[in-house]
């Protein structure tokens, strides 16, 4: 299991965009891929998960994944939810 904290730096939060871009990645992974926020633990394969959790800009979110391909998963995933989107 790989656990690591990335901060939400797009200016309008972890939106529907984003959300997407982000489970659309976490399905394709064999892996169990959970979010955490604010004592919430939400599937990130599941949209209306994410959604939950109000990622707004400067939230910080842990990304937990665990089982195969887990490092490959933890390095894109944290991308999508640090990258910056218009």
């Amino acid at each position: 299991m790989i656990t690591r904290t990335f901060m939400i730096l797009n200016p309008q939060g972890f939106h529907v965009r984003p959300t997407k871009t982000f489970v659309d990645k976490a399905i394709t992974f064999p892996c169990d891929i959970k979010l955490i926020h604010k004592n919430k633990v939400m599937n990130g394969k599941s949209s209306l998960g994410v959604m939950a959790l109000g990622l707004a800009k400067h939230s910080e979110v842990t990304l937990e994944v665990n089982g195969e391909q887990e490092e490959q998963a933890i390095e894109e995933l944290g991308a999508i939810l640090t990258a910056i989107y218009e």
